[in-house]
This record gives structure tokens, C-alpha cells and sequence, in this order.
């Protein structure tokens, strides 16, 4: 645990008592806070005070009264699409609001740390697709290396529950739109941004406001090092931000769209390959063709992003690239788990918007498609490109009709139920065909989540194999 400094014998009210609300909770209790517990549903409220926390409806018109700041939950819409009453009350009482986010990168750093030989680093990944990927393999790549690290945010553990680092210790962070948002520290040694396209667009108010929200995590504290994707408009803007000059290797450059060059530090992938350049010369290189755990341009330039991240530490190309080979892949995520006959099973239930379906698409060759769930602003039009990978589409999902209607140039077949798409596609699949789901919509029609979609899709074709 890393106890929360700053607030011995304070009140500190928390919002929302979910894994990262009650992480908080015990955090700032065991920095010597008075914690002052609310969340709307009953069972949280029961499981908080079980744990022997103060339940105080902060909903009540005195709530705030001698209260030091308030803590919030990510999952808590504070100000779009419309404010939270909770946040409203805290701030016209003059009450700060920051997260578990903001209150980890304020904790973190003790005098112990003066012993150290090497000072611990923290990594922070954000971006709209392939964040935790490429926070899970940098994290694989360092314990590989033998370099003490944790992985944590919004993957793996709570901020506040890891152990503090030890000597020469590197933390490694997944940080959603939802946290950079609120946090009022955000001090990361390296700060990595991956891509960005259209998501959470209503609790953000718009495209504008979720970029707002992923650039605090490098304005807000200034990373030493920072690792941006420049292959949307959004990101290129960042870097140059960012950077002082042409030659400021602060600031490295990733793309996969094209070949990156200048007098500056650049990573960049073409055709399998990853190039790394560094005032116009070429300083390391991998071929990423073979590596299983990274198909496709996507995870190409999740690779490129993590090369990069480790490469500020120090660690050689060399060492880089054999971590790569020994990467397993994340869960719902490209997720190669089966092959039988010649047709391989692919999960990436977690490509629960188009840009990260359209991905998925273009990683694999005849596809057959399993597609379909609640869809998000925005239609299906951008999956365009990768149609032509597309053998059939099997359509799931209360809005399955009209989701095939969005993808009338693949032949589809609306089937509903995930039991009938995986009986469909395995039944029709030829040997060399690709069973790929990437829903390209939520979940929430169906199931309560992608990863319980994702394992229903793999129960059902393990059933049938």
C-alpha cells in the first residue's frame, strides 16, 4: 500500500466506493485521514463499513463542512454530461476535488528515497487504443530484464495498493481519459501517449474535451521523457508542444503510418519492421513479423510506444526485442487461443469501438467476423478499410439488424446470440480462415462487460472443438 500523505488528521470525503474508491479509503487511512465514505448503492456502503469506514451521505447540505478535499471515483461523470450534485456541492463549498490518481503521485516519493542508487521511475501510458497493451508490455519486458516492476491504474491493481518501489524500481501505469481528467498531480518520469480517436465523446463534452483530458497527463507535471504517437493530428500537435526544438530528444516520435525522420529521436514501424532513429541515424531495429503476442499494424505500434518507454531506461534494443518474443498477450486483446483444422480462434472482445475493431480487422486475412453489440456515436462507416478482410460477418446483439444494415458490403448473417455466431463461423471456417470476435460496440446490451463477452465467446467455441 502507499499510504496518502498530506492529509494526517484531516477529513477527506470519498465518492464512490468501488476497487479504486475503497483503495483510496484505506490509503488515506493508513496516512492518519479522518475518511468520510458515500456511494449511492447500499451494498458498497455495507462492504466500506465493514471495513470500519465512516458512512456520511454526502449528498446532505452540510456535508462539506470541515472537510480537507473530496475524492472521487473515475467512474463518476463529475462534470459532463451534467455535473454530479456530489462534486457540485464539494466545489461551491471551496473544497478541492482530485482521485486516487492524483493522491498516488503526491504519496509516492519518501526520504527513503535519498538511500536509493537509482532513484524509482514511473511510466504512465494513455491514448484512445492499446494502452494497456503497451503498459502490460512494458512491464513484461522489464521483470524479463530482471527490473523490479508493478503493473497498476487502470489495469492490473489499484495506484494506491502496489508496494512502494524499491531501489532502482519502475511503476508502470495505465491511466484512462476518466483519471487524467481529475488528478491534480499528474508527475510521471516518462509519459507515453498511443493514438487517439473518438470515445467517451459525452462524458468529455466532445473530441476536444477527451484530448483535453489525455494531454493534462504531460502539461499538467512535465515528464522527463515523453513518447507520443503522431499519426493523428492530436498527437503531433502534442509533440510538438512538447518539444523545445527539432533536436529535442525529450520527446519521441511514434508512427506506423510512416517513416519518421529529422535530427530528433523517432520509433517507427513499416511493414513489420521497427526502426529507431536518433539524429538521423539508425540505432536499433526489430522485426516484429514473427513475434505471436503482437499481430498486426495495431500492435506494431503498441510496440513501437513500449520500445520507446524502455529505451529511455536505458535497456538495450537487443534485450527489448527478446521480452517482445516472450510476451504472452493481454486477455480480450488480439488474443490467439485456439486453432483447430487450420483456423485459428482470436478474442478481442476489448474492440469495443470501431477504430480498435478496424485494427483487429486488418491484423488477420479471411476473416470470419464476430461483430455486433450496443453501438457508439459515430456509425460504422471508418471499418471501411478493412472490409476486404472480411469472408463473412456474423452479427450479435439487441441491434443486430441494424448493425449488419452499417456493413452491407460483407455478406453477414444476424444471429443474436454469441452461441450461434461461434456455431456459424466454425461450422462455414476453411483452413486458413481466421474466427476473429471484435465487437466494434459495448457490451452492455448482452453482458456486463467485454471480458464476460469475450469469455462466453471463448466457452463456446472450446465446447466445439
Amino acid at each position: 500500500m502507499i499510504p496518502v500523505r498530506g492529509y494526517s488528521g484531516a477529513k477527506v470525503a470519498v465518492l464512490g466506493l468501488g476497487r479504486s474508491g475503497l483503495s483510496a479509503a484505506r490509503a488515506l487511512r493508513a496516512g492518519g485521514a479522518d475518511v468520510l465514505a458515500w456511494d449511492d448503492i447500499e451494498t458498497a456502503r455495507d462492504a466500506a463499513q465493514s471495513e470500519g469506514f465512516a458512512i456520511v451521505d454526502l449528498t446532505r447540505a452540510d456535508a462539506f463542512h470541515g472537510v480537507a478535499t473530496l475524492v472521487v471515483s473515475p467512474g463518476i461523470p463529475h462534470l459532463y454530461p451534467s455535473p454530479n450534485r456530489v462534486v457540485s456541492a464539494a466545489l461551491n463549498a471551496c473544497v478541492p476535488v482530485d482521485n486516487d490518481i492524483g493522491l498516488f503521485f503526491r504519496s509516492l516519493a519518501t526520504d527513503d528515497w535519498n538511500s536509493f542508487d537509482v532513484t524509482p521511475k514511473v511510466i504512465a501510458v494513455t491514448g484512445s487504443n492499446g494502452k494497456s497493451t503497451t503498459s502490460a508490455l512494458i512491464n513484461h519486458v522489464l521483470q524479463e530484464a530482471g527490473r523490479g516492476a508493478q503493473l497498476a491504474g487502470n489495469i492490473g491493481r489499484g495506484v494506491l495498493d502496489i508496494d512502494p518501489p524499491g531501489d532502482g524500481g519502475v511503476i508502470v501505469l495505465e491511466l484512462s481519459s476518466y483519471q487524467t481528467e481529475l488528478a491534480r498531480a499528474l508527475t510521471p518520469d516518462v509519459a507515453v501517449f498511443t493514438n487517439l480517436s473518438p470515445d467517451h465523446l459525452d462524458r468529455h463534452a466532445g473530441l476536444g474535451g477527451y484530448f483535453a483530458a489525455k494531454r493534462r497527463l504531460f502539461a499538467e507535471g512535465g515528464p522527463d521523457r515523453a513518447v507520443i504517437g503522431v499519426d493523428e493530428a492530436e498527437g503531433s500537435y502534442l509533440a510538438g508542444q512538447m518539444a523545445e526544438g527539432p533536436g529535442d530528444d525529450r520527446v519521441i516520435r511514434v508512427s506506423v503510418a510512416r517513416k519518421l525522420s529529422g535530427p530528433g529521436w523517432t520509433v517507427s514501424a513499416r511493414k513489420g519492421f521497427l526502426s529507431e532513429y536518433r539524429r538521423g541515424k539508425q540505432v536499433g531495429s526489430i522485426d516484429l513479423r514473427p513475434i505471436i503476442g503482437l499481430p498486426g499494424t495495431h500492435n506494431h505500434q503498441n510496440a513501437c510506444a513500449a520500445y520507446a518507454a524502455c529505451r529511455t531506461l536505458g535497456f538495450a534494443p537487443r534485450v527489448i526485442e527478446s521480452g517482445f518474443h516472450s510476451y504472452p498477450g493481454l486477455p480480450h486483446r488480439s488474443q490467439r487461443f485456439a486453432e483447430k483444422a487450420g483456423v485459428a480462434f482470436v478474442n478481442d472482445s476489448k474492440a469495443t469501438n470501431v477504430d480498435s475493431a478496424l485494427k483487429a480487422l486488418l491484423a488477420f486475412d479471411n476473416v470470419r467476423w464476430i461483430c455486433g453489440g450496443l453501438q457508439k456515436e459515430g456509425g460504422l462507416d471508418a471499418l471501411a478499410p478493412g472490409l476486404s478482410h472480411v469472408r463473412k460477418a456474423y452479427v450479435i446483439g439487441r441491434e443486430a439488424a441494424a448493425f449488419a444494415m452499417g456493413i452491407a458490403k460483407v455478406e453477414t448473417e444476424v444471429c443474436t446470440t454469441m452461441a450461434e455466431a461461434v456455431a456459424q463461423a466454425m461450422k462455414e471456417a476453411e483452413p486458413g480462415d481466421v474466427v476473429l470476435l471484435a465487437p466494434a460496440a459495448a457490451s452492455f446490451d448482452q453482458y456486463d462487460n467485454f471480458e464476460q463477452r469475450g469469455e462466453d465467446f471463448m466457452g463456446q467455441v472450446r465446447a466445439r472443438l
